[in-house]
């Protein structure tokens, strides 16, 4: 199979989609790898690298979708590569579908069969193409939020951990899963106090046990968040509803409770944002203010620490990768539930429950496509 791997072209976007080893395990297996020139400088790979690694690097990215039949990427299209898109290719990339209906539209019009990392599922019941991003959001998110703290930034000029004789900022969690459970780590460890909330008591009970003490734990309720924020200094949205739309768990009206210059942090906003007063930010002007509240709501967060992020989603996306071009995409699904799981579009039809309730369109399941 050609796998083609273009050059990521959201704003501050860094990252690439494949890396030279990978390029150099697909070609090893009989597959051809094609690499816009350029891609990987970003995250510190020279187009010589995969040049190494047995792939031919192309000019630009017509031409790399042209001739791929399979596109592998980081971030979701944009509107010029959606139009590059066809019938008969597939497409494997974040999507996050649920808050972008043009996206969807244009997957749908194009006739591409797209697969999610963001749906991909495990065994255990996680989402591992999520799993190493979310790790790098979360534990970027105190470090953001203390960056928007800062009073030249907008913030309230509390420093995250304190000094001797002056308490140390208080950092709201909201979702203890693979993004809160790292962003409490970091808080905790930047001298932060640290409350995290969730709704699933065994979660809770397993941060309680790993962090011994070092924070405080909570269930999450619209009552507590609601009793929390006047005392936050920060707080990290962290949820997820795999596929859907981020909910919203802090309104316009709740900023009032906070105090002025307090920071939001919004690692959800790839689903549409977990605060109403969201918006997607970019690296390059992230930071605003509603209400005396300053938000940071990068929408490719990860994409500030590419070399880290490249290498980390390349070891989780290979297999995965492997598999499709090396059974096709159709047995690849067969074969694999969990991998089925990430399919989201097919000549025309949408193959995603959440997404369609999202933005009120039918849908037909996988399994329905795969038989």
């Amino acid at each position: 199979m050609k796998i083609g791997c273009p050059t990521e072209i959201k704003p501050q976007e860094y990252r690439v989609g494949m890396t030279p080893e990978a390029a150099q395990e697909a070609v090893v297996r009989g597959h051809e790898v094609l690499i816009q020139s350029g891609a990987g400088l970003g995250s510190g790979f020279a187009d010589a690298d995969y040049v190494a690694a047995g792939a031919r690097i192309l000019p630009d990215a017509a031409s790399t979708f042209a001739e791929a039949e399979m596109i592998v990427k980081v971030k979701e299209p944009q509107a010029s590569e959606r139009a590059m898109l066809r019938k008969g290719q597939v497409l494997f990339t974040y999507l996050h579908l649920a808050p972008d209906p043009d996206q969807t539209n244009d997957l749908l019009k194009s006739g591409v069969t797209a697969i999610a990392y963001e749906t991909v599922t495990d065994a255990r019941g996680g989402l591992p193409l999520l799993a190493p991003m979310s790790e790098v959001a979360g534990r970027l998110a105190p470090q953001m939020g203390a960056w928007t703290l800062q009073k030249a930034n907008g913030g309230s000029g509390v420093l995250l951990g304190g000094v001797p004789g002056v308490r140390p900022a208080n950092v709201l969690v909201i979702g203890g899963g693979v993004v809160g459970t790292a962003a409490a780590r970091v808080a905790a460890g930047m001298g932060a106090n640290v409350t995290v909330l969730d709704r699933s008591v065994p979660r809770l009970s397993y941060l309680d046990d790993i962090f011994m003490g070092r924070l405080t734990t909570q269930y999450a309720t619209a009552g507590a968040i609601a009793d929390l924020l006047p005392d936050a200094d920060m707080v990290i949205g962290a949820v997820l509803v795999p596929g859907a739309a981020a909910p919203k768990l802090v309104t316009r009206a709740q900023l009032g409770l906070m105090k002025p210059g307090s920071a939001l942090v919004d690692v959800a906003i790839d689903q549409g944002g977990c605060f109403e007063t969201s918006r997607a930010t970019t690296h390059q002007d992230p930071v605003y203010e509603v209400d005396g509240i300053m938000h940071y709501c990068v929408a490719n967060m990860p994409g500030a620490v590419p070399r880290t992020s490249t290498r980390a989603l390349g070891n989780a996306t290979l297999p995965f990768m492997l598999a499709l071009a090396g059974k096709g995409w159709r047995q690849a699904l067969r074969d694999d539930a969990h991998l089925r799981a990430g399919l989201s579009t097919h000549e025309g039809m949408l193959t995603s429950g959440p997404v369609a309730e999202a933005l009120g369109l039918d849908w037909t399941t996988p399994e329905q496509i795969i038989n």
